[in-house]
């Protein structure tokens, strides 16, 4: 099973940037602040929860993400992880506030993480903001988004209980115009009515989770006629205990019911997974089948933004491997 899951050419559509700082970059930066085997990095350890998992993402990222450089230095080594993996496709998100905290603009960002990107590899940029950004000293930096060459789109991320300013349907609606895609967090720490808003209100078609929609058929319902994708992070969603164990994630419930699922890491410098650990996880405690992990791998690439030559041939690649 595990030469197989290698061998699938496999995406990522739920990473993000500072969230996927590689951890050895912050040991061997200062190695008395950033111990080689925290404790939150352990594969038992569960976030109590969001704002627990907040402050430690960010007493750990916001040191290392001082300028563009870094971010070109630390997207170097996770893409590398990822061609290692036979990971093909990245979807990949920076945080829009860092622009302001570090005084360095976003398509410089953008400019630094593309030329990380190394042979073999597509990879996509977004930019993720709070729900609350719209309204702050950011929206001039928001109304320039579509603008901006090389960002493929925007997401809504953060504390899921804030609630989604009236604008924000107007503003994705605007961004969709200009090309770019817009994704929304929902359904982890918000129940299946955040999915139903971000589908309804928001009009995007890419959920990042979504998990908890299980809770509620006419949201499921609601999905699978809007075409809707969940960007789905199961080892996340244990670690921060919105389902309490692997084997009750209801990733095959939400797929058998015609819902399309990909598989992500979100947030590897606080779960240090990857995608072949993910993978792995479905296979040994979900049980999932040969023929059920190419389905997830083949979803990705249904999605991914690239040629349709590209498109069908890592299809035709699982198509083959899956025969065997």
């Amino acid at each position: 099973m595990r030469e197989f899951i290698q061998a699938l050419p496999k995406t990522e559509t739920h990473l993000h940037v500072e969230g996927a700082l590689p951890y050895e970059l912050l040991t061997s930066f200062d190695v008395q602040r950033y111990p080689a085997d925290p404790e939150f990095r352990r594969a038992d350890y569960r976030y109590a929860n969001f704002p627990e998992f907040e402050r430690i993402l960010l007493e750990n990222a916001l040191g290392w993400f001082t300028s563009a450089e870094r971010y070109h230095e630390a997207t170097k080594v996770m893409f590398a992880r990822h061609v290692a993996q036979n990971v093909r496709y990245v979807e990949t998100s920076f945080h829009l506030p860092v622009t302001k905290f570090i005084n360095v603009p976003g398509p410089e960002i953008i400019a630094a993480i593309r030329a990380a990107v190394p042979a073999g590899l597509e990879v996509r940029i977004f930019t993720g903001m709070l729900r609350s950004d719209l309204s702050g000293d950011l929206r001039p930096t928001i109304d320039q988004l579509h603008t901006w060459s090389g960002l493929a789109g925007v997401d809504l991320h953060g504390f899921e209980q804030m609630r989604t300013e009236p604008e924000t349907a107007a503003v994705w609606e605007r961004l969709r115009s200009a090309g770019k895609v817009t994704k929304c967090h929902a359904g982890e720490f918000g129940g299946p009515e955040r999915v139903r808003e971000a589908i309804e209100l928001l009009g995007v078609t890419r959920i990042q989770h979504g998990v908890r929609a299980i809770e509620d058929p006419s949201v499921v319902k609601l999905a699978v006629e809007r075409g809707v994708t969940f960007d789905l992070c199961p080892i996340s969603n244990v670690r921060l205990q919105v389902v309490r164990t692997m084997a009750e994630h209801p990733i095959r419930r939400l797929m058998q019911a015609g819902i399309r699922c990909t598989v992500s890491t979100d947030d590897p410098l606080c779960f240090a997974n990857s995608v072949t650990d993910e993978y792995e996880a479905l296979a040994g405690e979900l049980k999932f089948t040969r023929p059920e992990l190419a389905h997830v791998a083949r979803n990705g690439w249904e999605v991914a933004l690239v040629p349709a030559s590209v498109r069908d041939a890592a299809l035709a690649e699982i198509a083959e491997l899956a025969k065997g």
